[in-house]
């Protein structure tokens, strides 16, 4: 496992580098390295690897999404509140419905896989979307209208928005059947989660700020506490 780790994480800084430098998003060179290092190539990488594959990909979420919410200014949130509430559903919502219109007389298929393939393109990616708009805080890029705030708190709704229609769809797909509940799950999910990362956050500022550590030990923290609520 150790050799793989090592494998993935050279290969993966070295051809991200050479594809920055090609002005290609890194992203794609960290795509490549995983499909030639895969079982489908050179099959180099450990069976443990790829057996615990599903929970590395959660784990990457969770550090990028906490990357960005550390990164995210109240104020600059109450500032661009509408528009911020707007696009956690509306893009996603516009993308699955044009989905349903065109597909099936493109690609002969269902309403339903349509619908299907529609929240699969709605879905934005923080992998792509948050070193982006970090990158453009860093460079006060567009900050003054918060723009780059908007865009990381936006996605990361629309992402809960998303998985919850492309379940539904799939479970529809399958011959299954879902009810409104599944669907009052979008709103409750996002209110929930708000109110429960907000009294977190003001609980762990308290702690932080009554018993000083190193900024290493608040991250672990934080983490820590972030896998916990992913597994409740």
């Amino acid at each position: 496992m150790l050799l793989s780790l090592a494998l993935i994480f050279l290969c993966g800084m070295l051809l991200g580098k050479i594809f920055s430098l090609l002005k290609l998003p890194s992203l794609l060179g960290l795509i490549i390295i995983g499909i030639i290092l895969g079982p489908y190539c050179l099959n180099l990488l450990d069976d443990s690897i790829l057996s615990i594959s599903a929970d590395l990909r959660e784990l990457a979420l969770i550090i990028i999404l906490t990357r960005a919410g550390l990164n995210l200014d109240i104020e600059d949130l109450k500032k661009v509140g509408r528009p911020a509430v707007l696009m956690c559903f509306v893009p996603a919502s516009f993308e699955i419905i044009g989905m349903i219109l065109i597909a099936p007389k493109l690609f002969n298929i269902s309403l339903l896989e349509a619908a299907l393939m529609g929240s699969v393109v709605a879905a934005v990616s923080p992998a792509v979307l948050v070193p982006k708009m970090l990158k453009l805080i860093d460079e006060k890029y567009g900050t003054n209208k918060s723009i780059p705030q908007l865009l990381m708190a936006g996605a990361s709704v629309d992402d809960i928005f998303v998985i919850v229609l492309f379940a539904s769809f799939t479970s529809l797909v399958k011959g299954g059947s879902i009810s409104a509940l599944d669907f009052v799950k979008i709103p409750t999910s996002i209110v929930f989660g708000l109110l429960l990362g907000v009294i977190i956050g003001l609980i762990l500022s308290k702690f932080f700020t009554k018993y000083h550590m190193r900024d290493s030990a608040k991250v672990v923290i934080i983490l820590s506490i972030s896998f916990i609520l992913v597994t409740i």
